[in-house]
Formats: C-alpha cells, structure tokens, sequence
C-alpha cells in the first residue's frame, strides 16, 4: 500500500473518530416502548371493565348500571382534564413554586409529537399511561359513595379532585416534586393512588353519611359471579400498574410483576384463612378482597423488595386490611359501602411504609434491592412516615373543601325515597336487569 493512501485512510479514521456519538438516551427502544404500550392497555383494562365489575356485583340489583356509569363516565371526564391540564401540572417544572405544582408547558399536550421522547419511549405514551393512572384513583373512591350520591354531584367531585388532589400529589412524588426530592420510595402508586383514594373516601363517607338501612339491613353483594370476574381482571391488569410502571423491559419490571403476584396470593389466602377461622367457613367475596389487599399493598413497594419481603407484605395486607374492614363496619358503623379505606387506604399506607423497610439489602432471604446512598431503615421510614402523613392530611383536607363546594351546588346525596327505589330508575331510567 502506497504511503499517500496509507496516509488517506488515516485521516479518514481519524475523521469518523471525531464524529459525536448518538445520544442514546435520546434513541427510542423499540422493546421499552412495546411493554408500556401493552401495560397502558392493562391498567386501562384494570377501571374498564375491571373495577367497574367488581364494584357493580357488590351493590345491590337497583343500583349495578349506576355504578358501572359512574366509572365509565369518570374514565371519559379524566381522560379529558388529563390532556388539557392535568399532564402538564403533574409532569412539568413548576418553576418557583416550591415542589409543589408543575407548569403549564404542556396544556392540551402542545408540545407532544410523534418523535418526542420521555426517555426512551415517546411522551405520548408515558402521558397515556400515567392517564390511565389518573382515571381509575378517583374511580376507586366510587365504592365508597354507592348507591346514595346523584351523578351530577359525582362527575364535579371527581373532576375537580383529580385536579386539586392527585394531580398535585402526583408531582409531588413522581414529577420531580419536594417528595421526590426527600427521597420517597413509592414505585407505583401507594400515596399516589392508594392513599389519597382511601382518605378521599374515607372523608366522603362520613361527610356524606351511612346509606339508608345501614346497620339495620342486610345489603348482600347481588352478583357474586360479576364480582369474581372483575376481580380477575384487576389482578392482571395490575400486572401493567407495577411492573409497567419500571418504564422499561427489564428485570426490574419483571421482578415487580413477580412481587405483585406473590403478595396477591398471600393476602387473598391470608384474608380466607382469616375469615375461615373466625366464621367457620372461607367466602368467596374474602378471597377476592384479600387480593386486592394484597395487591394495593405490594404497589409502592413493588420496585423496590425482593419475593422474601413481598410475602411478609402480602400476609400483613390481609391481617391488618381484614382487621380494618371489621373495624370501619362493626365497630365505627361508617358506611364505606365497598371498603375502599380498609382496603385501599390502609394498604397504601401499609405498603408504603413496609416499602422502607424491606427496600434494605440487609434483610437476608427478605431483602430488597437496596435503599438510596446515605439511608438507613430507619431514616427511610422517617420519610416514608412523612409522604404518608402528609399526601394524607392535605387530600382529607382538599376533599372535604370539594365536597362542601360542590354540596352548595348541586345536593350530594338523593332523597331517601330516591335511594330506596334505586339510582339505576332514578338517575338513568334504565334496568340493570330486566328479565
């Protein structure tokens, strides 16, 4: 080879050499975005049809459509308020405001295109998936008004909580907010969701007082097999709740899937043995709600623990939730008609508290993947305290203010002649069943 093309070649080299290299956080993974895309439609899944089902098979035959419209129209309501606002005040810089609320950078998605990135995925699915967030946290809080409240006054409380409770608590601990910022564990939702949607219905609850006949009247489930049905399909759908929620496929989601599914099975089994004990024989509707116990327990923690402490937090959900359920019923007489607060909200607060605990990669066969540089048990668990306390008071605070706004316009509850013909008739001229 002649010196002159010898020297070519070199210059050559040296020319690719001094080329900048690709960004690759700035790449779109083709595999990253195929899992959020099937964990969006899983979560969806999770409202339509899932906890619409179980909800409707747990109230009585006169009110099942009502409840199945309510989180239908609440998927609908929240899908919108979500484009318009919601997104960009739970996901963007809020400048000085403290930590508090993000920005108006994104109103009505202004900034979203096809080849915009969240990551390595394209921000108009990480905003769809965190819309299907947004639609089944105030549809939770359904369960705990069924059967007494007109939809009227449901669709504005729903729709201005969203936007004055999750959507700031959301920036809070997952865009970029002072939570984050102490370092709070909370992988998939245990304030987010769960907390606030418990407290939420905790507060409607008792301001909205006890359906007619509580106390005094049995009110059985009315369709058992609906029930079932719907539960099934939260247990899958949450599958895309936690382990989507790693934004990736990798081992991370899977071993939040692997943990969600363990604690599932060990507050269902935990609930049934629970009641088998003290009745004499396991229900069904306990099995099912031991799973759902199990499952919003694991949720903030389900990023963070290994299978040894997703088991020791899927048994105490089915403990400390069936305890709680007694206790809110038989003992408070609060008519948390579907017990959404047991459930809900003291799993989420159980779980994001145990997440502090079992996160430690000193725990032996129950340890976890390891708390953030600098922190200890102990420290975490001040933290942990602190997000529970605090995304507690401000949605019990914020949801009683709603309530008494929205009570000045449109009257929250129907009349007791209303309630004792059913809201399905009264508020929709239509059956459930008509055979």
């Amino acid at each position: 080879m002649s010196i002159t093309r010898t020297g070519g070649l070199l210059a050559t080299l040296v020319a690719l050499c001094a080329l900048p290299l690709p960004a690759m956080a700035d790449e779109l993974s083709s595999g990253n975005t195929a899992w959020i895309l099937t964990a969006t439609a899983l979560v969806l899944f999770m409202t339509l049809p899932g906890l619409s089902l179980f909800y409707g098979g747990l109230v009585r035959t006169r009110n099942v459509l009502s409840v199945l419209m309510q989180c239908f129209a609440i998927a609908c309501m929240a899908s919108l308020l979500w484009m318009i606002i919601g997104y960009s005040l739970a996901f963007t810089d809020g400048g000085g405001a403290n930590g508090f609320i993000g920005g108006l950078d994104q109103v009505f998605f202004a900034n979203i295109a096809e080849n915009t990135l969240s990551g390595d995925i394209p921000e108009s699915l990480f905003a769809m998936f965190q819309m299907t967030f947004a639609i089944i946290t105030p549809a939770l809080i359904v369960g705990a008004f069924a059967e007494r409240i007109r939809f009227s006054a449901m669709l504005l409380f729903s729709g201005a909580w969203l936007l004055l409770v999750y959507v700031p608590i959301t920036h809070w601990v997952w865009g970029g907010g002072w939570l984050a910022e102490m370092g709070l564990l909370d992988f998939a939702g245990g304030t987010v969701v769960h907390v606030t949607a418990g407290i939420g219905a905790l507060v409607f609850a008792l301001v909205a007082g006890n359906r007619k006949g509580f106390g005094t009247t049995a009110m059985p489930p009315h369709n058992m097999t609906m029930v079932v049905t719907g539960a099934g399909m939260l247990w899958v759908g949450w599958f895309g709740f936690n382990a989507g929620s790693a934004l990736a496929a990798n081992g991370d989601a899977a071993m939040a899937m692997l943990v969600t599914h363990i604690s599932a099975a060990a507050g269902s089994l935990t609930w049934m043995a629970m009641e088998w004990i003290k009745h004499g024989k396991p229900s069904v509707l306990g099995i099912v709600t031991g799973m759902v116990a199990g499952l919003g327990t694991i949720t903030p923690a389900s990023g963070y623990v290994g299978p040894g402490g997703a088991l020791i937090i899927g048994i105490s959900a089915g403990i400390v939730c069936y305890y709680m359920t007694q206790a809110i019923k038989q003992k408070w007489k609060i008519d948390d008609s579907l017990d959404v607060f047991p459930v809900h909200g003291v799993g989420g607060i159980l779980g994001t508290l145990m997440a502090g605990i079992f996160a430690s990669s000193e725990l032996g066969v129950f340890s976890g993947q390891g708390l953030n540089e600098g922190m200890t048990i102990i420290s975490q668990l001040g933290v942990q305290a602190v997000g529970v306390l605090a995304t507690a008071t401000y949605t019990a605070v914020v949801t009683l203010l709603i309530m008494k706004l929205v009570n000045a316009f449109v009257p929250l509850r129907v009349s007791l002649d209303e309630e004792t013909e059913g809201l399905d008739l009264v508020l929709h001229d239509e059956r459930g069943y008509d055979l």
